[in-house]
């Protein structure tokens, strides 16, 4: 059974990419799953970890779910006024600036797609 929708060829590049994701987490079972529910339960918690705990580079080190409720701009402000105290205390330590703390801009699965759908958009305006 296929899930790709009709028409769409890039559909697959991203379900793999979270198929090796799944795969090669720490907490995968090298040795598989003793039943269809045990997989299941794994894939809820690896879920909920994935979302809710593990930390991703792209969105600046803030959480999907937190990203997506809008709580991600608080965390950053609050992380780049610790940095900004540990440089104050600490200048020796710094050789530079501090991390960038802003909030990410747009983030997209398929970013040139988006781009080439904004120029086709400004094109037929």
């Amino acid at each position: 059974m296929s899930y790709n929708r009709p028409r769409v060829s890039n559909d697959n590049p991203f379900s793999e990419s979270m198929f090796r994701t799944v795969k090669y987490c720490p907490a995968w079972p090298t040795k598989g799953f003793a039943s269809l529910t045990a997989s299941r339960e794994w894939m809820i918690a690896f879920e909920y970890g994935y979302n809710e705990q593990h930390l991703h580079s792209g969105i600046n080190f803030v959480t999907p779910a937190a990203r997506h409720r809008g709580c991600d701009q608080a965390v950053l402000t609050k992380r780049a006024q610790v940095y900004e105290e540990a440089k104050r205390q600490h200048p020796r330590r710094w050789s530079g600036k501090t991390r960038n703390w802003a909030v990410a801009a747009a983030v997209s699965l398929n970013p040139c797609k988006l781009e080439e759908m904004e120029r086709n958009k400004v094109a037929f305006s």
